[in-house]
Protein backbone atom coordinates (compact mmCIF):
# COMPACT_ATOMS: atom_id res chain seq x y z
CA UNK A 1 0.00 0.00 0.00
CA UNK A 2 0.84 3.68 -0.88
CA UNK A 3 2.19 5.70 1.87
CA UNK A 4 0.08 8.65 2.48
CA UNK A 5 0.72 11.87 1.02
CA UNK A 6 -2.38 13.97 2.04
CA UNK A 7 -3.43 14.45 5.55
CA UNK A 8 -6.82 12.93 4.80
CA UNK A 9 -5.23 9.68 3.57
CA UNK A 10 -3.03 9.92 6.22
CA UNK A 11 -5.61 10.13 8.82
CA UNK A 12 -8.04 7.08 6.82
CA UNK A 13 -4.41 4.97 7.08
CA UNK A 14 -3.84 5.70 10.77
CA UNK A 15 -7.18 4.86 11.91
CA UNK A 16 -8.17 2.12 9.58
CA UNK A 17 -4.63 0.31 10.09
CA UNK A 18 -4.97 0.97 13.92
CA UNK A 19 -8.30 -0.42 13.98
CA UNK A 20 -7.00 -3.76 12.06
CA UNK A 21 -4.08 -3.87 15.09
CA UNK A 22 -6.67 -4.07 17.80
CA UNK A 23 -9.29 -6.67 15.67
CA UNK A 24 -6.23 -9.06 15.13
CA UNK A 25 -5.57 -9.00 19.17
CA UNK A 26 -8.91 -9.19 19.86
CA UNK A 27 -9.21 -12.41 17.56
CA UNK A 28 -6.83 -13.91 19.72
CA UNK A 29 -6.56 -15.97 22.97
CA UNK A 30 -6.39 -14.67 26.38
CA UNK A 31 -3.34 -16.85 26.30
CA UNK A 32 -2.04 -15.78 22.88
CA UNK A 33 -2.58 -12.48 24.14
CA UNK A 34 0.16 -12.84 27.15
CA UNK A 35 2.32 -15.49 26.03
CA UNK A 36 6.21 -15.18 25.35
CA UNK A 37 6.79 -15.08 21.71
CA UNK A 38 7.89 -18.01 20.15
CA UNK A 39 9.02 -18.05 16.64
CA UNK A 40 10.05 -21.68 16.03
CA UNK A 41 13.99 -23.01 16.05
CA UNK A 42 13.86 -22.47 12.33
CA UNK A 43 13.06 -18.73 12.60
CA UNK A 44 16.19 -16.10 10.86
CA UNK A 45 14.86 -13.08 10.68
CA UNK A 46 18.17 -10.81 11.16
CA UNK A 47 16.35 -7.79 12.76
CA UNK A 48 17.27 -6.47 16.05
CA UNK A 49 13.45 -6.55 17.18
CA UNK A 50 12.36 -10.08 16.53
CA UNK A 51 14.95 -10.41 19.83
CA UNK A 52 13.82 -7.52 21.44
CA UNK A 53 10.43 -8.07 21.90
CA UNK A 54 9.24 -11.10 24.17
CA UNK A 55 5.82 -10.59 24.45
CA UNK A 56 2.74 -8.59 22.86
CA UNK A 57 3.01 -6.32 25.62
CA UNK A 58 6.74 -5.44 24.26
CA UNK A 59 4.46 -4.78 21.20
CA UNK A 60 2.09 -3.04 22.79
CA UNK A 61 4.80 -0.31 24.61
CA UNK A 62 7.29 0.25 21.67
CA UNK A 63 4.12 2.15 19.79
CA UNK A 64 2.93 4.01 22.50
CA UNK A 65 6.59 5.22 22.86
CA UNK A 66 7.17 6.02 19.24
CA UNK A 67 3.98 7.63 19.71
CA UNK A 68 5.91 10.09 22.33
CA UNK A 69 8.69 10.99 20.45
CA UNK A 70 6.11 12.08 17.66
CA UNK A 71 4.13 13.92 20.32
CA UNK A 72 7.03 15.46 22.34
CA UNK A 73 9.05 16.66 19.15
CA UNK A 74 6.13 18.21 17.44
CA UNK A 75 5.08 19.93 20.73
CA UNK A 76 8.44 20.91 21.93
CA UNK A 77 9.47 22.67 18.39
CA UNK A 78 5.99 24.77 18.27
CA UNK A 79 6.94 25.79 21.18
CA UNK A 80 10.03 27.33 19.77
CA UNK A 81 12.34 24.54 21.42
CA UNK A 82 14.56 23.06 19.18
CA UNK A 83 14.67 19.15 19.87
CA UNK A 84 15.19 16.47 17.17
CA UNK A 85 13.16 13.67 16.76
CA UNK A 86 15.25 11.21 18.28
CA UNK A 87 16.61 12.20 22.09
CA UNK A 88 19.94 12.83 22.72
CA UNK A 89 22.44 10.68 22.75
CA UNK A 90 20.68 8.81 19.89
CA UNK A 91 20.28 9.39 16.35
CA UNK A 92 19.65 6.98 13.21
CA UNK A 93 22.22 4.78 13.67
CA UNK A 94 22.18 4.12 17.38
CA UNK A 95 18.03 4.37 17.68
CA UNK A 96 18.01 0.50 18.36
CA UNK A 97 19.70 0.94 21.69
CA UNK A 98 17.17 3.87 22.48
CA UNK A 99 14.11 1.08 21.69
CA UNK A 100 16.21 -1.64 24.19
CA UNK A 101 15.91 1.31 26.47
CA UNK A 102 12.15 1.61 25.92
CA UNK A 103 12.07 -2.35 26.49
CA UNK A 104 13.92 -1.65 29.18
CA UNK A 105 11.62 0.99 30.82
CA UNK A 106 8.63 -1.37 30.81
CA UNK A 107 9.40 -4.51 31.75
CA UNK A 108 7.05 -4.00 35.10
CA UNK A 109 4.40 -2.42 33.02
CA UNK A 110 1.14 -4.76 32.99
CA UNK A 111 -0.38 -6.19 29.70
CA UNK A 112 -3.68 -4.25 29.99
CA UNK A 113 -1.92 -0.93 31.19
CA UNK A 114 0.19 -1.26 27.68
CA UNK A 115 -3.10 -1.50 25.83
CA UNK A 116 -4.60 1.37 27.36
CA UNK A 117 -1.18 3.66 27.24
CA UNK A 118 -1.32 2.90 23.43
CA UNK A 119 -5.11 3.63 22.87
CA UNK A 120 -4.64 7.09 24.59
CA UNK A 121 -1.30 8.09 23.12
CA UNK A 122 -2.73 6.86 19.32
CA UNK A 123 -5.67 9.29 20.17
CA UNK A 124 -3.27 12.35 20.88
CA UNK A 125 -1.27 11.51 18.04
CA UNK A 126 -4.83 11.49 15.44
CA UNK A 127 -5.63 14.64 17.67
CA UNK A 128 -2.78 16.23 16.99
CA UNK A 129 -2.84 15.60 13.04
CA UNK A 130 -6.27 16.76 12.83
CA UNK A 131 -5.12 19.85 14.00
CA UNK A 132 -2.70 20.15 11.64
CA UNK A 133 -3.06 21.62 7.77
CA UNK A 134 -2.65 19.56 4.80
CA UNK A 135 0.45 22.26 3.94
CA UNK A 136 2.08 21.74 7.22
CA UNK A 137 2.00 17.97 6.83
CA UNK A 138 3.46 17.34 3.51
CA UNK A 139 5.11 20.72 2.20
CA UNK A 140 8.59 20.09 2.53
CA UNK A 141 10.53 22.11 4.78
CA UNK A 142 7.16 23.73 6.13
CA UNK A 143 9.08 23.84 9.57
CA UNK A 144 12.61 23.71 9.33
CA UNK A 145 13.01 21.30 12.38
CA UNK A 146 11.58 18.34 9.94
CA UNK A 147 14.83 18.87 8.02
CA UNK A 148 14.65 17.30 4.18
CA UNK A 149 11.50 15.46 5.05
CA UNK A 150 7.85 16.08 5.56
CA UNK A 151 6.03 16.13 9.30
CA UNK A 152 3.64 13.73 7.62
CA UNK A 153 6.44 11.31 6.68
CA UNK A 154 7.10 11.15 10.59
CA UNK A 155 3.39 10.90 11.34
CA UNK A 156 3.15 7.57 8.83
CA UNK A 157 6.09 6.13 10.20
CA UNK A 158 5.16 6.68 13.74
CA UNK A 159 1.30 4.89 13.02
CA UNK A 160 0.17 3.16 9.87
CA UNK A 161 3.72 1.72 9.01
CA UNK A 162 4.62 0.94 12.81
CA UNK A 163 1.14 -0.84 12.79
CA UNK A 164 1.92 -2.63 9.69
CA UNK A 165 4.98 -3.94 11.63
CA UNK A 166 3.29 -4.43 15.13
CA UNK A 167 0.91 -6.80 12.78
CA UNK A 168 3.11 -8.61 10.88
CA UNK A 169 4.91 -9.42 14.13
CA UNK A 170 1.84 -10.71 15.55
CA UNK A 171 0.43 -12.77 12.96
CA UNK A 172 3.84 -14.39 13.03
CA UNK A 173 3.59 -14.91 16.65
CA UNK A 174 0.01 -16.24 16.38
CA UNK A 175 0.66 -18.92 13.28
CA UNK A 176 3.70 -20.50 15.56
CA UNK A 177 1.51 -20.87 18.49
CA UNK A 178 -1.36 -22.12 16.68
CA UNK A 179 1.85 -24.34 14.98
CA UNK A 180 2.95 -25.59 18.41
CA UNK A 181 -0.56 -26.53 19.83
CA UNK A 182 -1.85 -28.55 16.65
Amino acid sequence: MPRAMTKLDLLKDAISRFEKLWELIDSMSEKEQVSAFNFGDNFRQKEAHWERDKNLRDVLVHLYEWHQLLLHWVESNQRGEAKSFLPEPYNWKTYGKMNMEFWYKHQATPYEEAKKMLYSSHKHVITMIEQLTNEALFTKQHFNWTGTSTLGAYCVSATSSHYDWAMKKIKTHIKTYRQVLS
